[in-house]
């Protein structure tokens, strides 16, 4: 045998008892450095096998965790940038996770697309920071075989940006980005009833049937008070929607004076049309 049998077998240093010391003290060494983190697996909906993405996932549980931040001295990546969509925050880190802690605390429980490990799509929610970041990649490597074992996860993570997905872990400080951010408009509509009577000033008026019967489903009547500039507005200090809806005309309804384009034309780019 070319290596030395009294320490190893040929699959590294260490035996089953060293190497179960050795995650043993990784995860007590993330609990003492780490943080508190919430993992949210990625639930798909509607995947679109062309394109690889699924613009109705959602995130239905939340596993609380500890992470260590191996980037101690700040954010890597471009930070704040400005481009010619606006102001973009490109906020990168690397988070440290036990394997062992993440298999007997996720894996066992939740549905994840690829079974076993984190999945890059998924989202974490760090308390400290008050902040969601996504999964880029997952490195399962590195350090490279101590002990002929693999003990971490090192999630490559980039700040989130919220895309309308439905957070319903039941836990509210989580639950609340969709509350607040939300474009839904079905989160502001409420359901018909049948046969009811709703007062009014004068009297009562009877409700519609609930049921839409060419689709089994009940029906649905838009709270008034929805409107989309009123969402957009508490979208982010800064969005620009509707600054640019105002220098472009459009907020004024039913004056075409100042609008950029006139949509009444026959063609509405601005060419010469003969």
């Amino acid at each position: 045998m070319a290596v030395n049998h009294y320490f190893q077998g040929g699959k590294g240093i260490g035996n089953q008892a060293e190497k179960r010391l050795h995650e043993d003290i990784i995860i007590e060494s993330l609990k003492i450095f780490g943080q508190d983190i919430y993992y949210l697996p990625r639930t798909l909906v509607n995947r679109d096998l062309v394109l690889g993405e699924d613009t109705s996932s959602r995130f239905d549980d939340s596993y609380l965790l500890e992470m260590y931040f191996e980037t101690n001295e700040g954010f890597a990546g471009e930070n704040e940038i400005i481009n010619k969509f606006g102001l973009e925050i490109r906020d990168d880190t690397t988070l440290v996770l036990s394997k062992r802690r993440f298999e007997d605390h996720v894996a066992s429980k939740a549905t994840l697309t690829a079974t076993g490990r984190p999945n890059e799509g998924d989202i974490v929610y760090v308390p400290l920071l008050k902040s969601f970041f996504e999964i880029q990649f997952v490195e399962d490597q590195e350090p490279f075989y101590q002990l002929g074992n693999l003990p971490v996860y090192k999630l490559k993570v980039t700040r989130w940006e919220y895309a309308n997905e439905e957070i319903n872990t039941g836990i509210n400080t989580l639950d609340a980005v969709e509350d607040k951010y939300s474009l839904n408009e079905y989160a502001y509509r409420f359901q018909l009833e049948y046969g009811q009577e709703a007062l009014t000033g004068r009297g009562s008026i009877v409700l519609e049937d609930y049921h839409d019967y060419s689709t089994g489903q009940p029906a649905f009547l838009m709270n008034e008070t929805y409107t989309g500039a009123e969402v957009v507005a508490n979208q982010s200090p800064y969005a620009q929607n509707l600054d640019m809806n105002t220098e472009a005309g459009y907020d004024t309804v039913g004056d075409l004076s100042d609008d950029i384009l006139d949509f009444t034309e026959r063609n509405p780019f601005g060419e010469i049309d003969e």
